[in-house]
């Protein structure tokens, strides 16, 4: 009964509406026109008048049409009797993409709002700004001071109400063009380096002849050659660029005082071993102009042996291999070698520098392999059919607080205190690996070892133990075992000891996986029973491996025999502490040849000396 009420009442009143509009008279209104500024009232306006100009290169061509835009714009302000020159604002050789570069557009925005341009003339969008929202936002933000635009190539200007939406499209045309000519330039670069067509840049150690090839220039190659020999023998960017100051050694644009921060760019360019690496930045946004390291986004092209070269290849390699890791600090050597330990019970063990990312994970299994795949282990098989009727677990399902854990997460990595107690009053340990068996081992060393790690503190006779980065390690093991970066990977220990010697061992087969993961829940309205709602929940969440599904309940005989109660003993001498041995042909440069190249920088130095070049020479210090 109440709902038909409704219904009439609502048609009631529908009929009301279509009445009253049935019944108004339009012939009793007045219409007041608005005041349109189109462009001849801009013409006969009373206005302080300035002009926009921009070319975006320098050559003869841009700077002609440059002198012209000024010429013409000028004259024409001035021959309108109505209009008061306000003046040429300009940007020569910048690119319209970006407009915090464009400091004459920059100076005629603020004078506009200060009331000294009241109109601005261009010659189009596209000189104005390619840039679809800075030209809008322009347009706009001149619009609320009363300040408008003409654009002579489309004879549009921004202070009529058509203006602006004709301009918007406009804008987006310039834009689109702007992305076409960028895209032509890049492909038009890409083919020729693909053709081995390659640009000449300034380079410190090399001048152009004449058909613009880079031929040495011997003065500036010895500074090349130092800089090189030094750094691969220990010596940091900061002490390299002091001595380069110190003999008023000049960079490549004549500058006789060195910063720490010239070093890198010498170090890292192919150029010096005669190789060529080309597009190793690319820009990906063409409105910004902003390159970026290309990171296989886009191709790279390599000639190698392109013109001659100052330093030797392998000693570029070297270089580039300690600048590969930001973390390393010059320690007992002066880069980090690869070694195996050849016997003992760690037979087949490369050390490795936590952080050191200069050796790839193919250079860590050729060391490993090195010795061939004999194993130090005999095997004692246990008694036949021993457990019958037991079943198969995994340890990680009864944890306790003795169990030993090492975590890596984040490129850091963590050792519980229990790993610690075993180890007793041990505070420095050195970390290696093996990439046949899969598996980090931990050994006590001293202070003075270049791969030691301090893992913790004893305070108050409790061991207190940190975080510490592992750049280097997580990058081999992340590329060993096809792991992803995001979650913590955790790794039970195993203690093993013989007297005084000690060892931690952890298998990186079956690794318990703890990520960080956003779950949603559909939760039912209590108000409206068929009404419900989604929550996200960000949950901790442990993973274990495929392989332990079966690993809790499973008949023990069920599991391959021969393999899972076997015992490894190893009857030898432990030598748990013996030293790895330098693996000489998996390392680029010897520590002979290291010697050579230092004795051939001090020569240089010396004749820098010599030659009148050093400030301490030229001051008597």
């Amino acid at each position: 009964m109440k709902k038909s009420k409704k219904k009439i009442r609502d048609g009631s009143k529908k009929s009301e509406i279509r009445e009253r509009y049935q019944e108004s008279d339009s012939a009793t209104i007045e219409v007041i026109p608005a005041d349109e500024e189109n462009t001849i009232d801009i013409e006969k306006r009373k206005l302080k008048v300035a002009a926009y100009v921009r070319v975006s290169t320098q050559n003869d061509e841009q700077t002609s049409s440059f002198e012209l835009q000024v010429k013409d714009f000028t004259k024409r302000i001035n021959d309108n009797p109505n209009w008061e020159f306000a003046g040429i604002y300009s940007d020569e050789g910048i690119s319209g993409t970006e407009l915090s570069h464009r400091r004459g557009m920059l100076r005629l925005i603020e004078d506009a709002k200060a009331g000294k341009v009241q109109l601005i003339l261009a010659k189009s969008i596209a000189r104005f700004a390619r840039n679809t929202v800075d030209c809008l936002t322009i347009v706009q933000e001149l619009r609320d001071y009363g300040v408008g635009v003409r654009f002579d190539e489309n004879n549009l200007c921004t202070l009529g109400t058509e203006g602006t939406m004709l301009l918007a499209i406009l804008a987006i045309v310039a834009e689109e063009e702007s992305r076409s000519k960028s895209f032509i330039m890049n492909w038009s670069i890409a083919r020729r380096f693909k053709n081995g067509i390659f640009l000449t840049p300034e380079l410190l150690g090399y001048d152009k002849d004449e058909n613009g090839n880079l031929v040495i220039n011997e003065s500036e190659a010895e500074t090349v050659k130092v800089i090189y020999y030094l750094y691969v023998n220990g010596w940091s960017t900061t002490e390299i660029a002091d001595i380069l100051t110190e003999y008023h050694r000049e960079t490549k644009l004549g500058n006789t005082e060195w910063d720490a921060s010239y070093i890198p760019g010498i170090i890292d360019n192919e150029r010096h071993c005669g190789d060529v690496l080309a597009q190793k930045t690319y820009t990906p946004d063409f409105k910004t102009h902003k390159s970026v390291k290309n990171d296989r986004k886009l191709p790279k092209y390599r000639k190698r042996d392109h013109h001659e070269a100052i330093v030797s290849r392998e000693v570029f390699n070297e270089a580039a291999r300690i600048r590969a890791s930001r973390y390393y600090s010059r320690k007992k050597h002066a880069l980090p070698v690869l070694s195996v330990v050849e016997d003992g019970v760690l037979r087949g063990y490369v050390p490795i520098d936590r952080n050191w990312e200069g050796f790839s994970l193919e250079d860590y299994q050729s060391a490993c392999e090195s010795l061939g795949t004999n194993s130090s282990y005999s095997n004692f098989e246990s008694p036949q059919n021993p457990l019958k009727g037991y079943h198969r677990v995994s340890s990680y399902f009864f944890q306790s607080k003795d169990d030993m854990y090492m975590t890596i997460s984040d490129s850091k990595m963590r050792f519980n205190t229990a790993c610690l107690r075993k180890f007793e009053d041990v505070e420095y340990v050195e970390l290696l690996i093996n990439t046949v068996n899969n598996c980090i081992a931990l050994r006590p060393c001293t202070k003075d070892n270049p791969n030691a790690i301090h893992w913790g503190k004893l305070r108050e006779n409790k061991w207190v133990v940190s975080s510490m980065s592992c750049r280097g390690l997580s990058k081999v093991l992340f590329g060993l075992m096809s792991w992803t970066e995001k979650g913590k990977y955790k790794f039970k220990g195993r203690f093993m000891g013989k007297g005084k010697d000690k060892l931690l061992l952890f298998e990186l087969n079956e690794p318990m996986i703890i990520k960080e993961e956003v779950r949603e829940y559909t939760i039912p309205d209590n108000n409206n029973s068929d009404s419900e709602s989604v929550i996200a929940v960000e949950e901790t969440i442990k993973i274990y491996p495929l392989s332990w599904a079966a690993s809790f309940g499973a008949p023990i005989l069920s599991v391959a025999r021969g393999s899972l109660l076997t015992q490894h003993h190893y009857s030898d001498d432990w030598d748990v502490l013996r030293p790895a041995k330098v693996i000489e042909e998996l390392n680029a440069i010897s520590t002979e040849e290291l010697a050579c190249l230092m004795d051939e920088a001090d020569k240089i130095m010396e004749g820098w000396k010599q030659n009148g070049t050093s400030g301490v020479n030229e001051c008597g210090n």
